[in-house]
């Protein structure tokens, strides 16, 4: 019994071992996703021809709608999150192959939502085991190292597939590399990533706060703080997928050759990444509200700015504010959640949270390429920064300074 208790015991010091490998097993989760960053576009104007944004995009759609999986939290809780990591990664292992041999463009648009939904499992069971494991005291920190070990890996894994692009071609390397990824991340957990539902029910002993009466209608639209969160988790990701597919292509407008695509597109989730090693700490002892308006202010003004830059510098720095801004709030959106909900319900209300944050992929990629179609690049760009910056307004008046259940 004295041991069993033991292997319960709640904190980042206590479980660093299990922490650090799920850390390693989500940089290969958002590796999956660089391998895409900077090459997709490219690939589907050179291979299949596609010009129009609309068409162009459909594949972050796709991606979108796979990973906003709202009953991932329900599957957590019950078929374990191990199995779901595990399943999630037995998605991934035929993507890299799919999109290498794509036969025509809805092949692609196919095998996204097949990484979509292999995402939602893998990532969303990375976050909330972390939580599991470290209980309330530095949930931000967990946050903060997973979300950084993730994205810094997006962006590293963007910069391998731009360069391998600019000097072998748009095939077959960079998809060899995804391969390599899913086999490593599958092998890792399964061979190491150890389930930690009986640390729920460690925290649930400790733990009175109240239960919510509809986890995702509270979640969603009534409570003033989960709603405030979810609508900014949704326009952060909004910004993302437009940022994700129409960069790259206003880029080469711009006659950068592939490497350097490969590094503009890095430069702003390795700093979401990297920064998240220290925003997450933040969020531990700072307001959270303070820190979600002000990131999704800096990423309204960054992405404001964009239209008619074109100096390689000024893009790089725009990059930079614009991964700091995602930085700030994305440990905080996790961290609010989870505070705001009782134990029994965090998986189910940050799986809602991921719902709406992860369609945001879809919307954004959707409503970016219609109206690149119909108005030009340029007023999509204005379009995303004014939703993004009535997101900051919207946490400045509705989220209240203080979370409570």
């Amino acid at each position: 019994m004295a041991q069993a208790a033991k292997q319960v015991q709640l904190g980042l010091q206590e479980n660093w071992k299990q922490f650090t490998i799920l850390v390693i097993v989500n940089a290969f989760v958002g590796g999956m996703i660089g391998m895409e960053r900077s090459i997709l576009p490219q690939f589907a104007e050179e291979v299949f021809g596609l010009a129009s944004k609309t068409a162009l995009l459909s594949f972050i759609t796709a991606f979108g709608l796979g990973k906003a999986l709202y009953f991932t939290g329900r599957l957590a809780n019950r078929f374990g999150r191990r199995n779901l990591l595990v399943f999630g990664w037995m998605l991934a292992l035929p993507v890299p192959l799919m999109l290498l041999y794509a036969p025509h463009w809805n092949w692609v648009i196919a095998t996204n939502v097949l990484l979509g939904i292999s995402q939602g499992f893998t990532w969303s069971s990375t976050v909330v085991m972390k939580i599991d494991l470290v209980g309330e005291k530095n949930r931000g920190l967990a946050m903060g190292l997973n979300e950084f070990a993730g994205y810094f890996a997006v962006g590293l894994v963007a910069f391998l597939t731009g360069y391998l692009a600019n000097r072998y071609g748009i095939t077959p390397y960079p998809f060899y590399l995804g391969m390599g990824i899913a086999v490593v991340g599958l092998g890792l957990s399964w061979f190491w990533v150890q389930d930690t539902r009986a640390f729920v029910q460690q925290e649930s002993v400790i733990d009175n706060s109240p239960q919510l009466k509809n986890v995702f209608l509270e979640t969603s639209f009534k409570n003033k703080t989960l709603s405030s969160v979810t609508q900014a988790g949704l326009v952060n990701n909004l910004n993302d997928g437009m940022i994700w597919g129409l960069l790259p292509i206003v880029l080469i407008s711009l006659h950068y050759n592939n490497q350097q695509i490969g590094l503009l597109t890095a430069i702003y989730p390795a700093v979401w990444g990297i920064g998240q090693l220290f925003t997450g700490k933040m969020a531990d002892h700072y307001s959270k509200k303070a820190m979600l308006f002000w990131g999704m202010l800096l990423q309204g003004l960054a992405i404001l700015w964009l239209p008619g830059s074109s100096n390689f510098y000024v893009l790089a720095g725009l990059s930079a504010v614009l991964g700091l801004g995602t930085a700030l709030v994305y440990p905080t959106f996790l961290t609010s959640i989870a505070q705001a909900t009782s134990p029994q319900q965090r998986a189910e209300s940050i799986g809602t949270f991921r719902l709406w944050r992860d369609l945001g992929y879809a919307i954004g990629a959707l409503l970016s390429g219609l109206l690149a179609d119909a108005f030009g690049v340029d007023v999509a760009i204005y379009f995303i920064a004014g939703l993004t910056l009535l997101s900051a307004g919207i946490i400045q008046v509705r989220m209240p300074a203080s979370i409570k259940l």
